[in-house]
């Protein structure tokens, strides 16, 4: 997009573009998102940022109306495979913050220098800056949520020093963390949370979201002991329990039919309910990365829907499931695990190997088991053999694996058949490109192959295929 193009996104106030880009204006020194209520500032003084982190760079500050810190990702960073987007993922994940510039610059193979160089030509700004930014909104998030005391919340944030955290929240949001905390959306106490209740949130899409079919798939695949879905369809919750880098957690996330619109001429958009019980609050953003990356809440369903809808053949499955995702994994070496045993198999090893809750959730007991554990206990055969590849780092799957680098790993070892790599690259890779083998047919035909005209969404095209099928039968 040109300047003058986003700027028209920007007058129509089109959520479409809310974190593909952000706009600042000059004259009052704030930034914010495409569909800001705010009346539209003049063009002269409007200045355009690809992320929140090069706004703030140049001195802007949060807007307290769109909040546009709290946008979903841009899709363009989760789809791409190249150092950017994969260096952006695992800047989500918190890798800066747990290993610093050199941890990152590390498992991209490349120096931090380039890494540095090449984040700040595209982005506006480099990875520490790009860290700073997500620190200050896991702070926002933590101040207007939970009743934390404010300096626990500074470190569990990620910064070095409470001085460093009341200066980022005042650069950010100009204002001191206490203002930040009484400013809460509606009023002080709301949506409070605690270590014991949960942390409240609200995880933002855009445009359309097809509820339903995720849920329905998160229910068939579900491992009891690690997860559970309880309710009726359309008013799910699917909870599950989640290891992270601190320690571990308890999420649930509440099934949401319909959208809501944000902003005058806004397209549709809205989000999926959220509560997250962690033992370290300083794996809040891990956890929120690794529940978009589930929910596939980062897509861009109007360009998914656009390519796919050109096709007479997708055309009607796309109009009748408009804003169908491409569910992901909520832990990468979990989804390959279960991807080469199975269901049922997944919830033996769970059994005899995954670690116990110190209080059990409901019907939540365990952690599903480490690699390292199972490449203990399970030493023979496909299942030892990937869980040692996953355990020693030859197979690499975190947000920022090269998804070709890791297949090519994945097919050294036994049992590692089109499918079962085709499925790892799909939910644990969250590569939006996969054209799965054996696939079932459109109605009336006995089955098709993916061509080559429903790149690069071609995940999303089988998932319309099969979820097809699934309400035939």
């Amino acid at each position: 997009m040109d300047e003058d193009t986003r700027y028209e996104a920007v007058r129509s106030r089109d959520a479409r573009f809310d974190g593909a880009f952000f706009f600042a204006v000059e004259t009052t020194g704030i930034y914010c998102r495409p569909s800001c209520p705010a009346v539209t500032p003049k063009r002269r003084n409007v200045r355009f940022f690809p992320t929140a982190a090069a706004a703030q760079g140049f001195g802007f500050r949060a807007c307290r109306r769109c909040r546009p810190d709290a946008v979903p990702g841009s899709a363009e960073w989760n789809v791409r495979a190249d150092v950017v987007g994969r260096a952006v993922r695992l800047i989500g994940d918190g890798v800066v913050d747990r290993e610093g510039v050199g941890g990152l610059a590390d498992r991209l193979g490349y120096s931090a220098r380039q890494v540095q160089r090449q984040l700040t030509a595209e982005l506006g700004a480099g990875p520490v800056a790009l860290a700073r930014a997500q620190r200050a909104h896991t702070a926002r998030t933590l101040l207007q949520t939970t009743e934390l005391p404010i300096t626990e919340i500074a470190f569990a944030s990620g910064f070095a020093s409470v001085r460093q955290f009341n200066d980022t929240v005042r650069a950010v949001y100009a204002t001191t963390p206490s203002g930040l905390r009484e400013a809460a959306p509606g009023g002080r106490g709301a949506r409070r949370g605690s270590p014991a209740t949960g942390i409240p949130l609200r995880l933002a899409h855009r445009g359309p979201y097809q509820a339903g079919p995720v849920f329905d798939l998160l229910e068939r695949e579900s491992v009891p002991g690690v997860e559970e879905v309880t309710g009726t369809p359309g008013a799910r919750t699917y909870r599950r329990t989640l290891r992270l880098p601190y320690g571990h957690a308890v999420v649930a996330v509440e099934e949401r039919t319909g959208t809501t619109a944000t902003g005058l001429g806004a397209h549709p958009g809205g989000w999926l309910d959220a509560r997250l019980r962690l033992t370290d609050p300083r794996d809040l953003t891990t956890a929120v990365q690794r529940l978009r990356r589930l929910f596939d809440l980062d897509a861009d369903p109007y360009a998914v829907d656009e390519r796919l809808a050109a096709d007479p053949r997708l055309a009607p499955l796309v109009a009748a499931r408009p804003g169908l995702r491409s569910p992901g994994a909520a832990d990468p070496a979990e989804a390959a695990v279960r991807a080469l045993v199975g269901s049922e198999a997944a919830e033996r090893l769970v059994r005899r190997y995954g670690k116990a809750l110190d209080a059990p959730s409901g019907g939540l007991t365990h952690l599903f088991p480490e690699p390292a554990v199972l490449a203990g206990a399970e030493s023979d055969g496909s299942l030892g053999a990937l869980a040692a590849a996953l355990a020693d780092g030859t197979v690499r799957l975190d947000p920022g694996a090269d998804r070709d680098d890791a297949e090519a790993a994945l097919r050294a070892l036994p049992g590692m058949d089109p499918a079962v790599l085709a499925t790892i690259r799909v939910r644990a890779l969250a590569d939006p490109d996969v054209a799965l083998p054996g696939l079932p047919g459109l109605p009336g035909q006995p089955g098709i192959d993916v061509p080559d005209e429903w790149r690069p969404w071609r995940s999303y095209a089988v998932r319309h295929l099969l979820v097809e099928g699934e309400s035939r039968n």
